[in-house]
């Protein structure tokens, strides 16, 4: 009987589902529309979410370029920062404001030349050149004027500028008013051969009058630069000398104008200045003289004034102000400037000191000597 029971139970394990934990999987298929969960064992790149660019902090001073071209039928262009255009064509720029000011090739301005119109309106400011030539070639700029009642300072952040090549093949070197210009080669700065070009694509060479040859860029020391010229980024006396260059473009090469390069070595600062009298004694009627005189820069301007005795009284002398290039010998060119104080028919009352007040951009320097009465 037990032996019985025992196969009975065998025969009812056997006929029951096998269990592990897990439920069992239905052999029925799957009706449309049940919902059906697979396992998903495809890897998932996480998404990172998209960051906002930080503006800067002075976003609000960022530049806004306010310079446009008036092109044909009404339509405007925004200005790169060079622009191609043939000689002959006339141009039409606008800047958008009420207090525009303009900067362009300062020759324009020295000619008075009847091509240029610039006018402001309500709402932007316009220049006009007709009938360009190559000699127009250069910068054009504008900005915004902010202005306090008679103050006005330039608004950095709305200005323009764009850099005009007006090419013309008779002229691939922007004309000069000379056919000689001196170029001072300063050991604290650097030095411009000016012989910019017309066309942007022509190829430009430096070369020395004597000895004759190339002066080789390298890129470092000497670059050449199509809107300015030849640059020496660090001058010395061994530069100096008569330079020219020579462009080529589809065509015979063309040669600049000379450039005289002269070596300067003086000291920055107020002007170093002496003071002199032709006599520290006079007689009654003499002449007397007093030279104030000046080295410098050759390319630095000095002003003078002048303190004497019965000034205030409106005494009457002359005053004459000269300056020369001088060579120290040793290739270095200094400036003289003098100023020349003539005291005629010397009186008691023109005895005392005589003042000279030398002035540059550096600062002034004051000298005096004493001319007394015999």
């Amino acid at each position: 009987m037990r032996l019985w029971v025992l196969l009975s139970l065998l025969l009812l394990q056997e006929t029951l589902p096998h269990v592990t934990g897990q439920p069992a999987k239905s052999k029925h298929p799957k009706e449309p529309g049940e919902n059906k969960i697979k396992p998903v064992n495809k890897k998932v790149k996480p998404k990172t979410p998209k960051m906002k660019e930080r503006e800067p902090a002075d976003s609000s001073l960022k530049s806004q370029s306010i310079l446009t071209q008036v092109m044909d039928k009404g339509r405007f262009q925004k200005l790169a920062a060079t622009l191609s255009l043939s000689a002959g064509q006339s141009i039409e720029l606008r800047c958008k404001g009420s207090n525009v000011t303009w900067s362009y090739p300062s020759y324009l301005d020295t000619f008075k030349d009847s091509r240029l119109s610039i006018k402001q309106l309500d709402r932007y400011g316009q220049l006009i050149l007709a009938n360009s030539t190559a000699a127009d070639t250069g910068e054009y700029s504008c900005w915004l004027q902010l202005c306090n009642g008679n103050k006005c300072r330039k608004d950095e952040t709305k200005t323009g500028s764009t850099y005009i090549f007006f090419t013309d093949k008779e002229e691939l070197f922007v004309p000069t008013p000379s056919y000689f210009e001196i170029v001072y080669l300063n050991p604290d700065k650097p030095a411009v051969i000016p012989c910019r070009v017309t066309t942007p694509s022509a190829k430009v060479t430096l070369h020395r009058e004597f000895p004759a040859e190339e002066i080789e860029t390298d890129g470092t020391d000497i670059i050449y630069d199509v809107k300015k010229g030849f640059v020496y980024q660090h001058p010395t006396s061994d530069h100096k000398g008569i330079v020219y260059c020579k462009a080529e473009s589809q065509g015979a090469p063309q040669i600049s104008i000379k450039y005289h390069l002269l070596y300067v070595e003086v000291p920055k600062g107020p002007p170093s200045t002496t003071i002199a009298a032709s006599s520290n004694r006079a007689e009654v009627s003499d002449s007397v003289h007093v030279v104030c005189t000046v080295l410098g820069e050759p390319d630095v301007d000095v002003n003078f004034r002048w303190q004497y005795p019965r000034q205030e009284s409106e005494r009457p002398v002359i005053i004459q102000n000269f300056w020369r290039l001088i060579n120290r010998g040793t290739g270095h060119t200094t400036r003289i400037s003098k100023s020349v104080l003539l005291v005629e028919d010397f009186e008691a009352g023109d005895a005392g000191n005589y003042i000279c007040i030398a002035q540059n951009l550096q600062g002034e320097t004051t000298v005096a000597t004493k001319v007394e009465l015999n």
